[in-house]
């Protein structure tokens, strides 16, 4: 990283994090450009939604809703940096190997955050180091420094960057990061797809709706609350569909549509539904 390094003598210690981060400062990064818009509808709702799994098309590969929104977050910081997929793959695996792709409030000695970086070597302070966005740009200001970070070996150039006791480790988790990656930046319908238990909606307009707005507005650019419950964003497209899906759980999305098709908390996509040219995120909070 440039002008800080971070030293780690042994790995991290993996214990089961004491909360689970409240930070979404990813909201919609990956909505940039303004190609679609995105209508989010918010209603009230019950206790806490019960989270499963998401999986990709195509793959084996299963994670849950807290490593799917993570991974998101991760690659929605570098595809905002215009930053190509490698970027994406290479920091994914760094984190797998650093906190599995947890928000981690504990580490070996100062070590925080997704990618266990050191407040007391320079990555920043510890609520930084905790926030995805922060910590992954921290990542991707190393990562670009290195030469031929876009094709050299995973391992090296996450060596490079972290400055591991254990260098070889990085590159066990290429693998889990490509197919990751493929789903998080498709073009294409339903590459990933998340399930859990909502609760059941009143129709009540949520009076935090205000809320979930000016922090759209802090992450997106402007955004709008309507009568009904409803805020307008931008959006462009796939990789902002399954950017929503990532964090469905987290942010008690109820459906998401777009281009023809339709994404449910309990029944993942169905095509032949939806507006052509308008995502649609519902949520139940």
């Amino acid at each position: 990283m440039a002008g800080s390094t971070a030293v780690r003598r042994r790995p991290p210690v993996r214990r089961p994090p004491r909360r689970r981060s409240a930070a979404v400062r990813a909201l919609l990064l990956v909505l940039a450009a303004v190609v679609a818009l995105v209508v989010v509808s918010v209603r009230g709702g019950g206790s806490a939604a019960v989270a499963t799994d998401c999986s990709i098309a195509g793959s084996d590969l299963r994670v849950s809703a807290e490593v799917a929104a993570n991974a998101a977050t991760i690659a929605a910081v570098a595809r905002s940096r215009g930053l190509p997929p490698r970027a994406t793959v290479i920091a994914l695996a760094t984190a797998q190997q650093e906190s599995r792709i947890r928000n981690l409030d504990h580490g070996d000695r100062d070590s925080l955050g997704l990618f266990q970086q050191r407040p007391s070597q320079g990555w920043g302070s510890e609520a930084q180091v905790q926030d995805p966005v922060y910590a992954t740009g921290k990542f991707l200001d190393g990562l670009v420094e290195v030469p031929g970070w876009e094709t050299g070996r995973l391992t090296e150039v996450a060596q490079a960057v972290q400055r591991s006791g254990f260098p070889e480790a990085y590159q066990q988790w290429e693998p889990m990061a490509t197919a990751l990656t493929g789903a998080l930046l498709s073009d294409q319908p339903g590459q990933l797809t998340c399930t859990y238990l909502p609760d059941d909606a009143s129709g009540a307009v949520d009076p935090r709706t205000a809320a979930v707005a000016e922090a759209l507005r802090r992450e997106a650019g402007p955004a709008e609350p309507h009568l009904g419950g409803s805020i307008t964003v931008p959006g462009e497209g796939w990789p902002a569909a399954s950017w929503a899906v990532a964090h469905a759980s987290r942010l008690q999305l109820a459906s998401i549509r777009h281009a023809g098709w339709e994404w449910t908390a309990g029944g993942g996509w169905t095509e032949g539904v939806g507006d052509p040219g308008v995502l649609t995120v519902q949520l139940t909070l």
